[in-house]
């Protein structure tokens, strides 16, 4: 019955501080976008701008 008294402030003290890290997180804006970062995966990242006239002579551009 003693472990009672000292598991329910703790677990209160757990809850409070889950919370408050769920209010910070919503506040600063970590849920803003959640489908983005999923995308940018399969995204193709641009040519840097060398590769693009290595890329152009090979095809025979320029």
């Amino acid at each position: 019955m003693e472990s009672v008294y000292l598991l329910i402030p703790i677990s209160v003290l757990l809850v409070f501080g889950i919370a408050a890290a769920f209010w910070w997180s919503v506040k600063s804006g970590q849920f803003d976008d959640l489908e983005g970062p999923g995308f940018k995966v399969l995204m193709d990242d641009e040519v840097p701008q060398g590769r693009v006239a290595e890329r152009d002579e090979k095809a025979g551009k320029i």
